[in-house]
């Protein structure tokens, strides 16, 4: 039996399982890729390469030296850089890709959204009086606040952020999603946070501080995503899985590509 190579670019959940459930395939080899920005990733169940390729051309140069087949890209939605980066070198190496878009969270009745389009953006977004603020964006972008030390700040992220922030005011939260609605009202709560900064990273598992803004009418400075590239694309594991299907069933025709995801 032929087996074709599929490389995921991952660090969602729902990379890891699209990952898994194509990997019960016999005829697929699924590896998953990871940036290694996270220092104790969850375990993924399928081989998984950690670290850059060196931009578009090395990935192009990795590509074609794995003979892979499928590219599929299941980053997150804030990762603008690696997906333009993914679909050139898909085009550089002549190898198909798809990605796993998570859509976006929209803002319903009682929801008090500052819309930036930029995490820099977002910290002048607070203003110049002091605010207890909930910086809920992971450690790679709390630096930008360094320009707005008036604010007490409330940092949440699953590594420690190191260096700490220059900023006199400022606790630091250790944690891992998903967050409970009740949980986050409670956090902030205790904290007295009378305003959130988050990405609009869609889905249920961060979504709980969105909706306890909500209840206790919080203001939520949002920042907006990023464009991506123009690709094929689903928003589901089960739909993308379904696409991967369909691209083997034309492209390799025959009984390796039987149904079976």
């Amino acid at each position: 039996m032929m087996t074709h190579r599929i490389l995921i670019l991952g660090g969602t959940t729902e990379a890891r399982q699209l990952a898994g459930k194509l990997a019960l395939r016999a005829d697929l080899s699924v590896t998953l890729s990871l940036a290694g920005r996270t220092e104790s990733p969850v375990a993924q169940g399928v081989p998984v390469r950690t670290g850059g390729f060196g931009g578009a051309h090395g990935l192009a140069a990795h590509l074609k030296q794995a003979g892979t087949d499928l590219l599929i890209d299941a980053t997150h939605p804030y990762a603008a850089r690696i997906s333009a980066n993914a679909a050139q070198a898909a085009r550089q190496a002549d190898v198909p890709i798809m990605a796993l878009r998570r859509p976006g969270w929209e803002p319903v009745e009682g929801d008090r959204w500052t819309l930036v389009d930029k995490v820099a953006d977002a910290a002048q977004a607070l203003g110049a009086a002091s605010r207890r603020t909930f910086l809920a964006l992971g450690r790679q972008e709390v630096a930008a606040f360094e320009a707005a030390p008036q604010h007490h700040y409330l940092i949440r992220s699953v590594d420690p952020v190191e260096p700490k922030l220059t900023v006199p005011d400022a606790i630091y939260l250790l944690a891992r999603g998903p967050f409970r609605e009740a949980d986050e009202r409670a956090l902030l709560v205790e904290h007295g946070i009378d305003v959130i900064v988050s990405k609009n990273s869609g889905g249920e598992a961060t979504y709980g501080k969105i909706a306890a803004a909500r209840a206790l009418g919080i203001e939520v400075i949002m920042v907006r995503r990023p464009a991506l590239p123009d690709v094929p694309s689903a928003e589901t594991v089960e739909a993308l899985a379904d696409m991967v299907d369909h691209f083997l069933v034309g492209h390799f025709p025959g009984p390796v590509a039987e149904r079976g995801v």
